[in-house]
């Protein structure tokens, strides 16, 4: 794994940030309104559903930043809208609200990769403190077409505070980056139609500002690309198979403020 940090990338211009947008799912109405009014109160972009089938069509349309999810709700439960909402859109913070926080429930919802669990009744102050902190974790894009590896990285940059997207291809990767502004992009050198310089000079066009990391486990058959993509900008480089620690190392330096 190495490091190829780009001259002079201090002086590269930041991007606008895009509001932050977050999904309030929850068969109780009045609950889903004064979440909405508290949460719109303080600059966030707010849609609400009532059940799991409406939050995944919203979901389909729109990226969120944070889900809040009800577990106890008629049709489909928590953990399930959960679940479907990481397939679609991985890079979306959960928190799960449920009575049963203490219980088998909390681990089921924690092991499936929600964020936080809180208990009921809400105390509406912590989890709006839950909300700003999950906000503010880096946001990662992984761009790789190994979906083993991708749901490892996305395990393990969770677990340390990453906020993880993930595309499998050049044409969702271009998705993606138009629906975030991204701290950094982790890009696989080969992937199908189309490969990781292409990627690269997407990220640079979509979102100036994102750090870059180069992966690949082809040393030789991609080196001349890769040192022209370090020439380019690309402020690392990893070999795969990953040195855990350097990368989780590389990437907090890479998205520090």
């Amino acid at each position: 794994m190495d490091p190829a940090r780009r001259d002079g990338a201090a002086a590269r211009q930041p991007t606008s940030p895009q509001p932050t947008r977050i999904l309030v799912v929850d068969d109780d109405v009045d609950t889903c309104r004064n979440l909405s009014d508290i949460l719109t109160d303080l600059g966030y972009l707010v849609d609400t559903a009532g059940d799991g089938p409406t939050a995944l069509e919203l979901v389909r349309r729109h990226s969120y930043d944070v889900a809040l999810l009800d577990y106890r709700m008629p049709g489909m439960d928590g953990l399930t809208l959960y679940r479907e909402i990481k397939r679609l859109r991985a890079g979306t913070v959960a928190i799960v609200v449920t009575a049963h926080a203490a219980g088998t429930t909390a681990e089921e919802v924690v092991a499936a990769g929600a964020w936080q669990v809180v208990a009921k009744p809400v105390d509406f102050p912590k989890l709006l403190e839950l909300v700003r902190q999950a906000v503010q974790q880096p946001l990662v894009l992984i761009v790789d077409d190994d979906h083993e590896l991708c749901a490892n990285l996305w395990d393990l940059l969770r677990q340390r505070g990453f906020r993880v997207s993930l595309a499998h291809d050049e044409q969702e990767a271009a998705r993606q980056l138009g629906d975030h502004h991204y701290r950094a992009v982790l890009i696989d050198m080969k992937l199908p139609a189309g490969d990781g310089a292409s990627v690269f000079r997407l990220v640079r066009r979509a979102n100036p500002s994102a750090r870059t990391i180069v992966i690949t486990g082809h040393r030789g058959d991609v080196d001349e690309l890769v040192q022209a993509m370090v020439r380019e900008g690309a402020d690392a480089v990893c070999y795969k198979p990953f040195d855990v620690p350097k990368l989780v190392s590389i990437l907090q330096t890479l998205t520090r403020p």
